[in-house]
């Protein structure tokens, strides 16, 4: 006899370990499948740190979003009686007219939010770890820092396992098949039944989800660590998180120095290559290495760092970048998340809610209307015009 659920998660990631938590502690009959194990090197959540900031630039939309995921950070503390989320301010860092500055500035204008303006003689008494040239500046969020990414996922199914879900670690899914009661859900040779389907499998998500093959573009991305020579100034004490808009080359990201290997970099998308989900990541190559060592080199002098570690993982990128938390159109049984495009982490908690809100009421009073498949759709027409016109133009 199959045993039937209330829901299904399949895929246990950053968001789909927060969603089956929140479901289990609502006491919802729930299963919980994911392919490898947690925080797995093929996905997008292992690497020691995320950054968490409310001065956010991408949209000033996002920010109510964050509010909940601070205070929601601090709920999952408090039950693990663990440190997750690490305040240290966040600098953005850019020439007045940059999209990190102009945008960070505007979410914090809307919203009310802190935020201190430094020039760049007042960054290089402040933080003399950073080079910045005479035209940048620098907005310091005071409430910014990072995450601990692999605990954050290990206390969620923790949470869940002790709420009363069942965990299938090691289990791929290999089909959902809705019909008017439920959906079937085929991991090997097993076959089970739940009434709705949470499907958050990140750079695998088209393999469940049809309709985003060719939308959601997973892709290659590469940080690396260096070890600094002056370990004062890259203290998290006296070293924020930061981002940097480099114009034309692209956003870089780091963080102080917060473990072992010392200080951490990376390029938002790095070069934008797609892969195969599939295969084994790409290994770390010269160019990869070329082009974090020249942005510390240039960006970091203080530190006098050199390279010890590096890694890959992954983004599944969305057409506008913006995140996917929507049903399934013509199918509400089964919701989709898709919400990363390199910037969801630091949303997981909330985003765990929103998705136990969607599986068990239809729908959340949390701010989600951006984030729909009316409005990817849209995004995806727009992005292949654009590219349409921009082969087009030269001839």
């Amino acid at each position: 006899m199959t045993t039937r659920y209330d829901v299904a998660v399949i895929g246990l990631g950053a968001m789909g370990s927060a969603a089956l938590s929140f479901l289990a502690a609502r006491g919802v009959r729930v299963i919980g499948f994911e392919a490898a194990s947690p925080a797995h090197g093929l996905g997008s959540s292992h690497g020691d740190s995320r950054l968490i900031r409310l001065g956010y630039f991408e949209d000033p939309s996002y920010v109510p979003l964050l509010h909940r995921a601070y205070e929601n950070w601090r709920s999952l503390e408090t039950r693990l009686r663990e440190r997750i989320l690490h305040v240290t301010g966040v600098l953005q860092i850019g020439k007045p007219d940059s999209k990190i500055i102009t945008g960070t500035r505007a979410s914090c204008n809307m919203h009310n939010l802190s935020c201190d303006e430094l020039s760049a003689d007042q960054m290089r008494k402040r933080f003399p770890v950073f080079g910045l040239e005479d035209d940048e500046i620098a907005l310091l969020d005071p409430q910014g820092g990072w995450l601990k990414p692999e605990a954050a996922i290990w206390g969620y199914l923790r949470m869940a396992a002790a709420d009363g879900a069942a965990l299938h670690m090691g289990s791929k899914v290999d089909q959902i098949d809705p019909d008017d009661n439920g959906v079937n859900i085929v991991a090997g040779e097993h076959t089970y039944r739940a009434s709705k389907v949470i499907v958050a499998t990140g750079s695998w998500i088209s393999q469940l989800i049809p309709a985003l093959q060719n939308i959601a573009n997973p892709i290659r991305q590469v940080v690396a660590w260096y070890r600094p020579a002056n370990g004062f100034a890259t203290d998290p004490v006296r070293m924020p998180a930061f981002l940097r808009d480099e114009g034309e080359n692209g956003s870089f990201f780091g963080f102080p120095e917060i473990g072992p290997d010392g200080v951490k970099i990376g390029r938002h998308a790095h070069f934008m290559e797609s892969i195969n989900p599939d295969a084994p990541n790409p290994a770390v190559n010269d160019a990869d290495r070329a082009l974090l060592d020249t942005f510390a080199a240039k960006s970091l002098p203080g530190m006098d760092g050199r390279r010890v570690n590096e890694t890959t993982c992954r983004y599944t990128m969305l057409p506008g970048e913006d995140f996917l938390l929507d049903h399934l159109p013509g199918e509400n049984r089964v919701i989709v998340a898709s919400p990363c495009s390199g910037h969801g982490f630091k949303f997981t908690s909330v985003i765990g809610e929103i998705l136990a809100d969607q599986a068990t009421k239809g729908g959340t009073d949390l701010p989600v209307d951006a984030f729909t498949f009316d409005r990817l759709i849209k995004a995806a027409e727009h992005a292949k015009a654009t590219k349409t016109e921009e082969l087009v133009l030269p001839r």
